[in-house]
């Protein structure tokens, strides 16, 4: 069971606590009206399949129901950290190096 830290509560919680939302930081398009089917269609289901570290977006569904990202190793399924949306993703070799 993975367990997960919830920046804005503050705990550590099991996985069956929160829901996974996707991949983070995607930007909407200023005006999605001006795109292409095709860049409309990569803005909605293409994404990034990295094998290590990946930002993703959480929320805390039983508990404040609040979004927030994390960074988690997709080899070994380890989170290296979660932050509060709209902050900027921590830099990873910052978090590696304190292991």
């Amino acid at each position: 069971m993975l367990l997960i830290h919830c920046p804005y509560c503050d705990d550590t919680l099991p996985e069956l606590e929160f829901s996974y939302a996707g991949e983070a930081h995607i930007a909407r398009p200023a005006d999605p009206s001006k795109l292409s089917d095709e860049e409309w269609r990569d803005f909605l289901f293409i994404r990034t399949n990295v094998k290590g570290v990946h930002a993703e977006r959480w929320r805390h569904i039983n508990g404040c129901g609040r979004f927030f990202n994390a960074l988690r190793d997709t080899v070994s399924d380890r989170f290296l950290t979660t932050y509060k949306a709209g902050e900027a993703r921590p830099d990873t070799t910052t978090l590696e190096a304190a292991e």
